[in-house]
């Protein structure tokens, strides 16, 4: 009986060993580097693979920190989030951002606690930790308005190249050197790509996911489209020069007639908070039942939430596709 009871045990630490193993086994060769390595060339297989690994850019540094660095590489998020701020023009790092995020939350928080206690006080100090990402997304929409305006002048450019006989990579060359930022950062580096070797579709691929305007992507498509099929590129450029001028023209309009719109929302969206901050100077004692009480507090929250829904509704209605 003894002999069968150390038996029994001995298989049962076995198998729990083993049992530990295959979990383990099984893990890395899904989320191990050897798996990562061969995602990595599978994906540089596919067709947005080839697009990601054509570009010879070097990678971007995500944090100064080399512990912070290794954090934020295992993190989904920071990939796009880099690619947000590339998009920006902002010298910023994912690391940079993501701390004064953390430090405007905590320090907002901490001042809430003091100023206005509750949870109302404590989320409205939180949302200070927005403000950086608001500021990249302000830098990165003027940053793409100016490329948008700039690409019609560019196409020019490339189609009188093209009729005085210069090739297209040289057309990219003159457009880098002639162009100023941060159109011609973008088409340096597509120039710099096609010299050391890369497709020119690789590098207009990877172009057109750096810089997501719709124009550049038609820009891009017809000169792929091109270079398969053959036919007048000075031509065709001039086309879609012509229809980029006539598409900025139309949404120009679009927003002046949209202003009123949008004032509007400005106003109806201010106007509470202008009210309450003039009654709470005038007569202080009138609106402190509304933040002291529990009701109150509800009220406000409802309030609030109903402002934000409103706005989002008159937003998306003057938000006009062009």
């Amino acid at each position: 009986m003894d002999y069968l009871y150390y038996v029994f045990g001995t298989l049962i630490f076995v198998a729990v060993v083993l049992a530990i193993e295959g979990g383990f086994i099984a893990w890395n060769s899904s989320h191990g580097p050897e798996a990562a390595r061969i995602s990595r060339r599978l994906r540089a297989m596919s067709a947005k693979g080839e697009a990601e690994q054509a570009s010879m850019i070097r990678q971007r540094q995500l944090a100064n920190s080399p512990q912070l660095q290794a954090l934020l590489e295992q993190m989904q998020f920071s990939l796009s989030l880099d690619n947000y701020l590339h998009q920006s023009g902002l010298r910023w790092t994912v690391g940079y951002l993501l701390g004064m995020m953390v430090l405007l939350a905590a320090g907002g928080m901490l001042l809430a606690a003091f100023i206005a206690p509750g949870w109302i006080g404590t989320l409205a100090g939180a949302c200070l930790g927005l403000l950086p990402l608001l500021w990249v997304q302000r830098a990165r929409s003027k940053r793409l308005r100016k490329f948008e305006s700039q690409l019609p002048d560019a196409l020019d450019m490339m189609g009188r190249a093209l009729r005085a006989g210069h090739a297209f990579p040289t057309a990219l060359k003159m457009v880098s050197e002639e162009m100023s930022a941060p159109l011609c950062e973008e088409f340096k580096v597509v120039f710099d790509e096609v010299n050391f070797g890369i497709g020119m579709q690789d590098a207009l691929v990877s172009l057109s996911t750096r810089v997501p305007l719709t124009d550049l992507r038609f820009f891009v498509i017809a000169v792929v489209i091109q270079r398969e099929t053959g036919g007048n590129l000075a031509e065709l450029l001039a086309n879609i020069s012509a229809i980029m001028r006539d598409r900025i023209k139309l949404f120009a309009q679009v927003r002046v007639l949209s202003a009123e719109g949008k004032m509007s929302a400005w106003v109806l969206a201010l106007l509470p908070f202008a009210a309450a901050l003039m009654i709470h100077f005038t007569n202080p004692t009138f609106l402190e039942v509304l933040y002291t009480d529990p009701a109150g507090r509800v009220m406000i929250a409802g309030a609030l939430c109903m402002m934000f829904l409103g706005v989002l509704v008159m937003r998306n209605i003057i938000n006009i596709k062009v």
